[in-house]
């Protein structure tokens, strides 16, 4: 890796923690707006003025905003995430009773969306122009265009309520058998996967039918190479740069369903904790989930820019 590369990286890298930066002002500002009072949702509809006020002083609510957002942001630096104003319990201890559930619905929806859209993107890209194409891009599309939420709902009304296959609810258990378990993660995953194997597909098939447009896949069909075997040997490597930046960027999406997966299957994740501490007011809770979702979100970008940067040929040899 020479040092234009080099610099590159580090360039995107300040600009995700400065973007991270102006993420954690908008949080901490909106979070702040949200309508109700957290002091008085705490103590109940009968508290007593006075009480209001003093429990305010307390959780500091009742100091200029921008002090509040600078001695916010200076204990997240130091790793002081705050304390909860519903349970009064660290906001860390918390979160981390939940991140396990959310990070392994992700990881079973990762495990099974990449290799489904490379199968699905390399077959459509080989039989380009032809009916099995033409299908798996009216498929795809059509997956990208209708939302989670309907298709979580659709799923809902099919399985679990007219064929009785699934339960409506998901949560695992570290006591569960195979089919339970997969019964459990069925609906949530097959949710997220139709718009993330739709997005990687259709990246995957442009980025291989541009390999195969090359002039050196051409001459090595020409030479009597099999058509499988030039895709996989040669334009797959080739295309690897561009695949991996289209998978990255479609996980990168994931953060962002698995909020309304969660809420819809009450799954017991860090999602589902965000919408209950939103609904309680529950200010210390709200921000450290919503920066935890950003900062995979800009993880995932800042992983899809430095692939991009290690697989161009031009960069390699700058």
């Amino acid at each position: 890796m020479n040092r234009y590369m080099m610099f590159l990286i580090a360039r995107r890298t300040g600009a995700g923690i400065l973007t991270l930066l102006i993420v954690s002002a908008v949080v901490f500002f909106i979070t702040s707006l949200l309508p109700g009072d957290a002091a008085q949702m705490i103590l109940g509809q009968n508290a007593t003025p006075e009480t209001v006020a003093a429990l305010r002083a307390q959780l500091g609510l009742d100091q200029p905003l921008l002090l509040r957002y600078f001695s916010w942001l200076g204990g997240m630096l130091q790793g002081d995430f705050g304390t909860s104003f519903a349970s009064h319990l660290p906001v860390t201890q918390l979160v981390a009773q939940r991140i396990p559930a959310t990070f392994e619905l992700a990881a079973i929806t990762t495990l099974i969306c990449v290799p489904l859209a490379l199968i699905i993107g390399i077959a459509a890209a080989m039989k380009r122009g032809s009916l099995l194409d033409r299908a798996l891009v009216v498929s795809t599309m059509a997956m990208v265009a209708v939302p989670e939420f309907l298709v979580a709902t659709v799923a809902v009304l099919i399985f679990a309520v007219k064929l009785h296959w699934v339960s409506a609810m998901s949560f695992g258990s570290p006591n569960m058998d195979l089919v339970s378990y997969l019964k459990a993660y069925a609906l949530p995953v097959l949710t997220l996967c139709c718009v993330l194997v739709a997005q990687m597909a259709r990246m995957t098939r442009a980025a291989i039918i541009n390999q195969l447009d090359s002039p050196y896949l051409e001459m090595a069909l020409l030479k009597g190479v099999s058509p499988l075997r030039a895709v996989l040997r040669h334009a797959l490597p080739n295309a690897v740069g561009p695949i991996a930046n289209a998978i990255s960027l479609s996980l990168s999406y994931l953060f962002g369903g698995v909020i309304i997966i969660e809420t819809i299957f009450s799954y017991p994740g860090l999602a589902s904790q965000l919408v209950d501490a939103v609904s309680n007011r529950d200010l210390p809770v709200v921000q450290f989930c919503v920066m935890l979702f950003a900062g995979c979100y800009l993880v995932l970008l800042l992983l899809a820019d430095v692939l991009t940067i290690a697989f161009n040929p031009k960069w390699r040899s700058a």
